[in-house]
C-alpha cells in the first residue's frame, strides 16, 4: 500500500499512482460493503435523520392529502355542470352557477394545498441532505488513515456531493410522491365504487397487470443502476487524481495514456447506464400501454350504462367524472414507472453513502487514555515493528533513544522506512509490535490529540487551502494575533515575498497555492509549524523541493527553531544533516548506524557510500 507521506520516490512511480488500477476496472467499494443494505435498513436509516424535521414530514403529508382530497372532489363538480348542460331543454344556468364557483374555489385551494406541500418537502429534502452531507464529511475525521490511503478519494468525495445529491432527489421527493399515490388510489376507488361498481371492477382487474409490469423491469434494472453509480464514483476518483497531477502527467507524455484509461472507465460507465436506462425505460410504455386499455374500457363500459342502463344506469355527467377518476387512479401507478429510475440511482447511492458512514472508525483512545502535559521531548522506540500488510513488512526490530532537546536526522534509500517512522510517532498507524514512547509514556496511553499536538510536521509535499496567506500561517493558532503571524513569517523568510503579493498577508492564496511558487508554499507551510511552537519538530525532507538559495534561508530558520527542540529530520540531500547531533541511517527498514557526521564518514560504512554518491560530481 502507498504511503501517502512518503516524500521521495521516482516521478515515474508518481504516475504509476495516478494511474493505480483503474484501467483493470478495481471496484472502488472494495473495503466499503454495500451488500447488506436492503430497502428496509436504507429506509430506516434515512428516516432517522428526517425525524428532527418530523413537524414538516407530517405537514407535508397533511397538504398532500388535502390536496389530493380537493382534486378528487374536482371530477365530481365538473360531472354535474355537464348534466346541468345537456339536460333536455334549455341549461339550468340557476344551477350552474354555483357549482361552477364552488369549482373555481376548489381548484384554488388545491393549488395552495401543492404548493405548500413542494414547500415543505423540499425543506425537509435540504434539511436531512445537509445532515447527511455534514455527517459524511466529518466522518473522514475519525477513518484511520490506513482506510484514506487504500480507497480513491474521487470515490470518496462522489459519496458526500454526488451519492448525497441523489439520495435527496430520488428518495426524500419519492417519498411524498408515494404519499400521494397512495391517497389518490383509496380515494379514487371510493369515488369510483360510489358512481358505478360495475365499472369501478373493470378498473380494479386492470390494474395489476401494469403493477406486474412494472415489478419485472424493477427488478431486473436494480443490479445495473448499483454496478452504474460504483463505475461512477471510480471515474470520480480517476479524474480528481489525473487533474491534479496534471503537471506530472504532462511531463511524463503520459498524456495520451491517461485519455486512454478514462475513455475505457467512461465507455464501461456508459454501457452500464445505457442497459439500466434501456430496461429501466420500457416500464414506463409498457404501463402506458395497460393505463390505455383501461381508459377504453371504461369508456366502453361508462357508454353501455348511460344508453341502455345496463348494467348500472349513469348520465353523462358520471361517465365523465368516471373517466376523470379512471385517469387520476392510473396516474401514481405511472409516476411511479416514471420515477422508478430516480429511486433506483437513490437506493444504490444511499447503499454506498450509509457504508462510508458505517466504515470502522480509528481505533478510539483507551478511557483510561491520558493527555499529555508538559512534554518535554524525549523519544524512545523500543524493538518496534510495523507493516502496512502482513506479508511485507517494512520496519524490523528498530531501537532508538532521541533525548530532549536534540537534533536526530534519519537517512537512507527510498523506502528504506524514514516517513513510515514519522507516521508511528503521530500514530497515524500503531506498531505491530514493540513500543515507542514520548517522555516514558507509551503513545498508545495518551489521547491522539495530545499527544499530536506536541508535534509539528513540515513535509515535501505542501498543503494550503483557499484562503488568506495570514489564514493559512495561523491554521494551527486561529487565535494568533497579527503581530505573531508577522513574527512566524519573518522566522521562516516569507515575510519579503508576502509582502510583494498583491495584498499583503490578505492575498487569496487559491486552492493548494497554485499562484505560488513551491519554495512559497514551503515557507508557508514552516511559517504555519512556527506559529504552533511544537515541542517535537518533525521535518520530513523538508527543503528538497527549495532551491539553494531559499534553502539557505531555511536552514537558517530551521537552525533557530530546532534550538533546545527535539527535532528529527528526513533528508535526502545528506548536506543538510551535517550539524545532527546524530544521524540515523536506516536501510530495508532496520537501521544499519548511527553517529555523527564525522563519525560515520569515518566508519566508511553504508553512510559513508550514500555520502559519497551524492558529492562524487
Amino acid at each position: 500500500m502507498a504511503n501517502p507521506y512518503a516524500a521521495g520516490g521516482s516521478a515515474a512511480a508518481t504516475i504509476a499512482n495516478v494511474r493505480g488500477n483503474r484501467g483493470s476496472g478495481t471496484d472502488p467499494n472494495q473495503g466499503l460493503d454495500v451488500g447488506g443494505y436492503d430497502v428496509r435498513t436504507v429506509l430506516r436509516r434515512l428516516m432517522a435523520y428526517a425525524r428532527p424535521y418530523l413537524a414538516l414530514l407530517v405537514l407535508a403529508f397533511a397538504c398532500a392529502a388535502v390536496a389530493v382530497l380537493l382534486s378528487l372532489y374536482v371530477p365530481i363538480l365538473i360531472g354535474n355542470a355537464i348534466d346541468l348542460m345537456v339536460r333536455a331543454g334549455k341549461v339550468d344556468f340557476a344551477a350552474l352557477v354555483p357549482v361552477l364557483q364552488r369549482l373555481a374555489v376548489v381548484v384554488v385551494l388545491t393549488g395552495v394545498a401543492q404548493w405548500a406541500q413542494g414547500y415543505c418537502t423540499n425543506r425537509l429534502t435540504y434539511e436531512t441532505t445537509r445532515d447527511l452531507r455534514t455527517d459524511a464529511y466529518a466522518k473522514f475525521k475519525s477513518l484511520p488513515l490506513s482506510f484514506l490511503d487504500s480507497h480513491p478519494h474521487g470515490d470518496l468525495l462522489s459519496r458526500v456531493i454526488n451519492d448525497v445529491d441523489q439520495v435527496g432527489d430520488g428518495l426524500l421527493q419519492g417519498l411524498t410522491q408515494l404519499f400521494n399515490g397512495i391517497v389518490t388510489i383509496v380515494g379514487t376507488i371510493v369515488f369510483m365504487f360510489s358512481i358505478s361498481v360495475p365499472v369501478a371492477l373493470v378498473v380494479i382487474v386492470l390494474t395489476p397487470l401494469s403493477i406486474v409490469a412494472a415489478s419485472l423491469i424493477t427488478r431486473r434494472s436494480a443490479e445495473s443502476f448499483r454496478a452504474q453509480q460504483s463505475i461512477q464514483g471510480e471515474l470520480g476518483g480517476l479524474a480528481e487524481e489525473v487533474i491534479g497531477n496534471q503537471k506530472l502527467v504532462s511531463a511524463f507524455a503520459h498524456a495520451d495514456s491517461e485519455v486512454a484509461a478514462f475513455v475505457e472507465v467512461n465507455q464501461r460507465l456508459y454501457v452500464k447506464g445505457e442497459h439500466a436506462q434501456f430496461v429501466s425505460s420500457l416500464s414506463n410504455p409498457s404501463t402506458r400501454l395497460v393505463n390505455n386499455l383501461t381508459y377504453a374500457a371504461v369508456a366502453v363500459a361508462g357508454c353501455c350504462c348511460v344508453v341502455t342502463g345496463w348494467p348500472s344506469p349513469m348520465t353523462v355527467g358520471q361517465v365523465q367524472s368516471f373517466l376523470s377518476y379512471a385517469n387520476q387512479y392510473m396516474k401514481p401507478f405511472n409516476e411511479v414507472s416514471a420515477v422508478v429510475t430516480q429511486v433506483q440511482t437513490a437506493f444504490a447511492s444511499a447503499r454506498r453513502l450509509l457504508a462510508l458512514l458505517d466504515a470502522q472508525d480509528e481505533k478510539p483512545d483507551p478511557s483510561d487514555a491520558k493527555a499529555l502535559a508538559n512534554p518535554r521531548g524525549s523519544l524512545e522506540l523500543d524493538h518496534v515493528c510495523f507493516s502496512y500488510t502482513k506479508d511485507h513488512p517494512l520496519l524490523q526490530d528498530i531501537c532508538l533513544k532521541v533525548p530532549a532537546g536534540k537534533r536526530y536526522a534519519l537517512v537512507g534509500p527510498t523506502g528504506c522506512g524514514k516517513t513510515t517512522l514519522i507516521n508511528l510517532l503521530l500514530r497515524f498507524y500503531d506498531v505491530d509490535s514493540g513500543t515507542i514512547r514520548l517522555d516514558g509514556r507509551d503513545t498508545r496511553t495518551l489521547t491522539r490529540q495530545s499527544l499530536r499536538s506536541a508535534f509539528g510536521m513540515v513535509l515535501q509535499e505542501t498543503w494550503l487551502f483557499e484562503g488568506t496567506v495570514r489564514d493559512n500561517i495561523a491554521y494551527g493558532r486561529p487565535d494568533a494575533t497579527d503581530d505573531e503571524v508577522i513574527d512566524a513569517a519573518k522566522r521562516a523568510h516569507a515575510h519579503k515575498f508576502i509582502m510583494q503579493l498583491p495584498q499583503g498577508y490578505q492575498t487569496k492564496v487559491g486552492e493548494g497555492g497554485g499562484a505560488l511558487s513551491q519554495g512559497q508554499r514551503q515557507l508557508l507551510c514552516i511559517a504555519r509549524v512556527m506559529m504552533c511552537d511544537p515541542v517535537v519538530l518533525l521535518l520530513d525532507e523538508a527543503t528538497s523541493s527549495i532551491d539553494t538559495r531559499t534553502e539557505l534561508q531555511v536552514q537558517d530558520a530551521f537552525d533557530r527553531i530546532m534550538e533546545g527542540r527535539t527535532s528529527l529530520v528526513v533528508a535526502h540531500r545528506l548536506s543538510t544533516v551535517r550539524n545532527a547531533d546524530c544521524i540515523v541511517v536506516m536501510r530495508d527498514g532496520r537501521i544499519v548506524e548511527t553517529g555523527t557526521h564525522d563519525e560515520l564518514l569515518a566508519a566508511g560504512g553504508f553512510y559513508s557510500d550514500l555520502y559519497q554518491s551524492q558529492f562524487a560530481h
